[in-house]
Parts: C-alpha cells; structure tokens; sequence
C-alpha cells in the first residue's frame, strides 16, 4: 500500500471551462486506454485524491475525513454543491455521522475557502488512518466461458483506498471502514462500508447510509414537480448490487438508491424545498444485524457514474460500458433453446437439433416437467445422463425453476406485516427465502447442479424484495431484518453459480450478483397476435431494450408452438409452412445480437428449414463479436417504412455491422445516413455489402455517411463498416 504523487489543481482555469469534450486525450467511449485511475495526495491540504482524468473525487482528511470535490473532468465542471458525512449508522438505536464536516455558510455551491473555517462534528466517527492499493473481485468468477467474444478483466483494474474511523468514547472498540475504488476508462466510483465490532459486546446495526451526496441540482423547479420527473439530465446515475423487484433497467430506482430532498439546502429555488438533489444510498429497511464480538458486517457496494453529455444515447452508451466493466459476464451470449418436454427422448432430439445447426444451450423450460427440486437419486442422475450427453454434443444443459410469484404454505410463505397472513407479496404470494423451506430450496439447487453437471439456470420470478414479519423462519429474525437476509441468500446463491460457470438467466437486475440477462422487454401475449404484427413488434422491443442494455444482457422470446392463444394466424409450427416469418425472426434477432428463448418441441422439421436456421447462426457467429459489441439506434420500427440498428466497436477490424429492415410489400431503396462516431473513423472507410461487393465512402464532418441500400419487400440487408486497407 502506498500513496504517492502530487495532487492536481481543484479548480481549473477559467478558459477550461468553455473547452468542448474534444479536449481530452480521446473519447472514453472510443478509447478507453488514456484514462488510467491514480492515488495522489496533497500533504499540505492534507487530501487525497482519486482521479481518471474523467472524474475526480477529493477527501480532506483533517479536521475529519470528507468528500470535498467531486469533479466531472469531462465537462470541466463540478457536480457537488455541499459537504455531508462519508456514511450514517444508526447502532443500538443511535445514529452517527461517519467524517464529514459541519458549518458550510450556504449549500448551492462549495468554495474551498470555506474549508479552512468548517469543522468535524464531535458526536461523529471521526478519521483515524488509510490504505490503498488495487480494485479486488466482489467475488470469485473463475471458469470463464466461449461465448464471451470481448475482453472481460476480472475484476475491474482500478485503484482502491479505504478511509477508517474509530467510534466516538461511548461506542468504544467499533470502527468502520469506507471502501472506495475507481476504475481505469470508465467515469465511475465504488463504495461500501465495512464494520467491525472490537468491543466485548454485541452491536445491533439497525440502519445505514452507504453514501450521501449533494449534488447540483440539474433542472430549475420553483413550483411542484413533474409527475415524471427522474433527472434525464444529472451528471450522475447510481446503481447498486442491492437491486431486486422485477427491474429490467440498469437506472429504475432500486431499493437503495433515493434522489431525497435537502433540508439543509434552504437557499434553493423550490418554493417547497422539494428539488431532489441529495443522493442518498440505503435499505428502506433493515438490515437489523447483529454484529457479534470480534466479526463484521459489509454492506452492499454502490456505483456512481458520471455522465458526460444528457444525449440519450451517449448515456446508454456510458451505462452499457460500465456494466460491461462491473459485471463482464454480462457479454455472455449463447444461443440457446427452451425444449417444450423433459422426457429424455425429447431433451435428446433437441439437443441434436442444436449441434447440427449451432445452438448452444437448452433449457428445459417451464411446463417440461422439469423439476429442480426433485433430489431422488435416479432423477439426477438421469439428467446427468442428459447433460453428459450435451457436453458430448458441444451443448449445456440447464433448466428453469420458478422461485417467486408462488405459494408453499402458510408456515414457509412471507407473512405481511399489515395482516400477520401470507398475501400481498410483490407477486402475491411468495415463499420467504429465509424459511424452513427456502433452506432447502437452495440446498437442492446446489446439489443439483453438483451432481447432474448441468450449466445453466433460468430461475423465474427471483426475490423480488418482499419482507416477512414471521418470527419463526429460521433465516432471519423478524420483520426489519428479512428483507437484508433474503437479499443475502439470493446473492450469495448467484455468486456460488457465477464461479462455478452456471450461466443465469433472471428476470431481474441481478447482473452485479452474477446473473448474465434479464428479459429485454416484451409482453407474452403480443406472441399471440397474427404473425406479421410479431414482426414489427418484436423489433419494437429490441430498439427499446436496448438503450441501457447491451444485446447480450436480454433475452427475446420465440414460442415456436402455440403460446397464450391467437391460433393457426399467430403460430409459427410447422415451421416448414411459416419458413418466411421464421426467417424473420431469426434475421431480427441474430441481426440485433439479440438472443431468444425459442420455445418448442424442434429448431426444424425440414432440410430447408433446417439451413434457414443454420443460416443465421452462422451469420451471427461469423460476426460475433460485433453483434455483441454497442448498438446504435437508426430508426425505431413502426411498419411504414425502414427502421434499424448499427453495431459499433472502434477495437475491432469490423467497426460497424448495419443491420436494415424493410417491412413493407414493396421493394425499397432508401438513402441513409449511419453515424459512424463510435466506430473510431475519421475520414474514410469501407462499406462491405451483404452480396460480397464494397466501395469506399467518405465521412462528414458529424463523422457520418451517407450509402445507399436496397432491401426486397420483408427483407432486410446487412453493411459491414471497416477501416480502409493501407493500400488506400
């Protein structure tokens, strides 16, 4: 552990501010290498500083440690307006301030020159010492996977420091750890808190504050606030590993993220003192842990990222890179099917179905007749039979289990405080995870996946979040500690998959426990309209999952069989007769890198069928890793006219993959424009057509192009963008 170097100016150069994002030594979001994460200090301020070159944030350490500047190097600007504690707990039923410094004279702005006259609140933990050194894993990942086409370190290469605290007298031997790490090519910032109790008693931890901050405001309200008001354009976004309640989007609020109002913050423009700009991270209830003599207890981990522009696909782009970074098993993306049917005749012949034509998982899925929890040993070792013969085959094997949404009994389901009864879950009825019966649910799933081999799980309706005021589960204690407890069990679970290499399908933002996808968005019925409207719809989905999500981070569903009702005019079985709208679907998905949950008894029931499917997975294998890479929204489908995506990657020799669809009864030819800035290319590139021709073509000023396309009626044409060979 060292700390070495100078610390840079805090506040820059008038002229700095007016520099556009130009003058940084490259775009993050192109190049990435420039902006190496330091440790600096100041020994005559007495700070520290964690810096990228795209955010900085300083601590002053004396009169006590605290967040004194926050800075957006991008944009040249600062974001924190005001100095609050490092963190708040609240032990044996007293709350405490860790750090920070009181007596700032006005909260719209910091200026460092009050610094000198503010103070350390004596009723506060107060700053003892620091280490740093380099980011660590949250936890392990070992056995990594083929279908990951992009770097993925593990973990995240960065710089961490943890600032310690001792307790006030009256608390004695307990102390707290704030940990914090920053990241190399990514604006963004970790936190979480570790205490620990060295005092002969125990310590009952009923609340905390992982983080609080108050940021500049980033819209003028002076009356009300609008009903959909969620800060499209803060600097920041936050986002936490404590995260669960069905989510499928990377910044809904979670359960620990809360843009709060300031009250300290009087000399706003809010009539009402109600501009929610005080980030504040913490549990809405619990944890309500018992620290015993001699342990600790660490909190969930926080991730704060800074935004350059309020571009909504600049945005996107920033939130997709930072989990591609915090969680890169995020970029697995295998091709995988749902068999219809678990009897092993039928589990064989669809795995055969999937070698021959590339697929590369099946799940036994929901209405197979799977059952994880069975643990009669000629049931496992019947699906270990199955599994084997997949591996044989170049396939994983896996299944789905339904964990929320469902009822056990009145003695294992979560109880409702409000009516001492089980009802009025998040999904009705659940079972609480810290039951009798969820000990040993999680008990056959480990032993299931031990002793049948199998390699993925798709574990449907996962905790949602719900609470449980029972005080007979052997899991938790009572209500104020269930939902910590539960949320501890999920995690932990995922994390015991997530080294062992069991890839997880979740309908839930559970990426920054392990999980690889969630749903990418889509309402089950719309699979029973008439096929033609399936296909618009389905495109529809896809352009707009994809703003926060990358393509591999979710999943798409095709029922092959009849599904929720629509008939004959909705069914795509037999798959000979509905070849075109098969095709379609395959091209909308492989061509957005979009994987689907394909559900039915086959993948094919003719030769032709058969190389249509063929044809696809190799187009999306053959271009892999730029299909997985970011995509850019062109238009949004609506069945008038064209609409499309563009893949982008400046580190590969492909740059970019347009993928363009016609849904119209005619052919088209359209001229199009492709914004090639995230490509990396500057002037010239090749345009490599689907038919095998190419030609050069030239970029604007805006670093895009015009080409040219033509599509035939319900077709589509795909363009590969790559940089000009040295002979040009």
């Amino acid at each position: 552990m060292t700390q070495t170097g100078q610390i840079l100016f805090r506040l820059l150069p008038a002229f700095a501010l007016f520099q556009p994002l130009k003058s940084l030594a490259a775009d993050w979001l192109i190049d990435p290498t420039p902006f190496r994460a330091t440790i600096a200090t100041n020994s005559a301020e007495n700070e520290i500083v964690l810096e990228n070159g795209l955010v900085r944030r300083i601590f002053k350490l004396s009169p006590d440690a605290a967040t004194v500047a926050f800075d957006n190097l991008m944009r040249c600007e600062s974001i924190l307006r005001s100095v609050r504690p490092e963190a708040q707990v609240e032990l044996d039923g007293k709350k405490y301030d860790v750090g920070g410094l009181v007596g700032q004279p006005v909260h719209n702005y910091l200026n460092p020159a009050w610094l000198a006259q503010m103070q350390a609140d004596p009723t506060a933990f107060h700053f003892a010492g620091l280490k740093t050194g380099r980011t660590a894993p949250r936890f392990p990942w070992l056995k990594r996977s083929e279908w990951i086409s992009q770097n993925a370190p593990w973990p995240p290469p960065g710089v961490a420091v943890v600032l310690m605290f001792n307790a006030p007298t009256n608390l004695g031997a307990v102390k707290i750890e704030v940990h914090y790490e920053l990241y190399d090519g990514v604006p963004g910032v970790a936190k979480w808190l570790t205490i620990r109790n060295g005092s002969p008693k125990p310590v009952m931890l009923n609340s905390l504050t992982v983080e609080q901050l108050a940021f500049v405001e980033p819209e003028s309200i002076v009356d009300g606030l609008p009903a959909n008001f969620r800060g499209s354009y803060r600097a920041l976004d936050a986002f936490s590993d404590y995260s669960f309640g069905g989510n499928m989007s990377a910044t809904a609020d979670a359960p620990a993220i809360h843009w709060r109002n300031d009250p300290l913050y009087t000399t706003q423009v809010h009539y009402e003192l109600k501009t929610p700009c005080l980030l504040e991270c913490s549990p809405v209830i619990g944890p309500e842990a018992v620290i015993k003599p001699g342990e600790s207890f660490e909190s969930f981990r926080v991730f704060e990222l800074v935004h350059d522009s309020t571009d909504r696909e600049r945005r996107g782009l920033a939130v997709r890179r930072a989990y591609r970074a915090l969680a890169p098993w995020a970029q697995e993306n295998p091709v995988l099917m749902h068999v219809r049917s678990a009897k092993p005749d039928a589990v064989k012949t669809a795995i055969d179905q999937c070698a021959e034509v590339g697929f590369e998982m099946v799940i036994m899925t929901f209405g197979s007749g799977f059952n994880i929890e069975n643990e009669k040993p000629d049931y496992l070792a019947e699906i270990k039979s199955l599994a084997d013969y997949a591996k044989s085959k170049g396939v994983v094997l896996g299944g789905y289990s339904l964990l929320a949404s469902r009822s056990i009994d009145a003695t294992n389901d979560v109880i409702n405080p409000q009516t001492d009864k089980p009802g009025g879950a998040r999904f009705g009825d659940s079972p609480c995870l810290g039951s009798e019966w969820g000990e040993n649910y999680f008990r056959k799933l480990r032993q299931f996946f031990e002793q049948t081999g199998c390699g993925v799980l798709e574990n449907d309706g996962s905790y949602p979040g719900d609470i449980c005021a029972s005080t007979n589960h052997p899991g938790h204690v009572g209500l104020k500690d269930s939902q910590w407890k539960q949320w501890q069990i999920i995690s932990g679970f995922y994390q015991w998959c997530r080294a062992r290499g069991i890839y997880l399908n979740v309908p839930d933002w559970y990426f920054l426990a392990g999980s690889s996808k969630t749903g990418m968005g889509y309402r089950e019925t719309d699979w029973s309209l008439p096929r033609e409207h399936q296909e618009i719809i389905e495109r529809q989905n896809i352009f707009d999952g994809t703003w926060e999500k990358a393509p591999s981070m979710g999943w798409m569903f095709v029922p092959l069989t009849q599904y929720h009702g629509g008939g004959a005019a909705a069914t795509i079985e037999p798959l000979k007769d509905h070849l075109e709208h098969y095709e379609t679907r395959l091209a909308n998905l492989f061509g957005a890198g979009v994987q689907a949950c394909y559900r039915g008894p086959r993948l094919f029931d003719t030769d032709e069928t058969k190389a249509v499917v063929k044809k696809w997975v190799d187009f999306y294998k053959a271009h892999r890793a730029i299909l997985d890479s970011d995509l850019i929204h062109l238009r949004r489908a609506d069945g008038q006219d064209w609409d499309g995506w563009l893949h982008v990657n400046p580190a590969l020799k492909e740059r970019g993959l347009a993928v363009i669809y016609n849904p119209l009864n005619e052919p088209i030819e359209r001229r199009i424009r492709l914004p090639l800035y995230f490509t990396g290319l500057t002037a010239r590139a090749t345009l490599r057509h689907e038919d095998g021709s190419s030609e050069e073509i030239k970029l604007e000023r805006d670093y895009s192009a015009e080409i040219t396309v033509k599509i035939p009626p319900h077709g589509r044409a795909w363009l590969i963008v790559s940089a000009l060979e040295p002979s040009h």
